[in-house]
């Protein structure tokens, strides 16, 4: 079955401990939901980010914060496997409603061999 990325994102002056508990608990009612749908494979939020970019001289360049220069970002997602990227955006829909954010669904394409 394929599976999907359902990314939440959230201003780039997020600040977590300012979160609505309603928010909080509507997430984890979410999470439970997905759960007993058997859809929801991993979930977690996100934090401090560094980003790392390859320069011409071969070496790499760290700094922090998201490498896009947006105005929001990755705050958090989740990898489900669904029927099709119908069912996929419908879970999303739910996020986005929990959230009360904005995100975006893409399908997992390439999982590498275990062995």
């Amino acid at each position: 079955m394929p599976q999907f990325l359902v990314n939440g994102y959230v201003p780039d002056d997020f600040d977590p401990s300012q979160m609505d508990e309603a928010v909080g608990r509507a997430i984890h009612a979410l999470n439970k939901e997905m759960i007993a749908a058997g859809v929801r494979k991993f979930a977690c939020g996100l934090g401090a980010t560094k980003s790392l970019r390859a320069q011409a001289d071969g070496g790499i360049l760290i700094t922090d914060g998201p490498y896009l220069e947006t105005k929001e970002h990755v705050g958090g997602f989740w990898i489900l496997e669904c029927a099709d990227m119908d069912e996929a955006v419908a879970w999303a829909r739910k996020s986005i409603g929990a959230t009360r954010g904005r995100g975006e669904v893409r399908e997992i394409f390439f999982q590498p061999a275990t062995d």
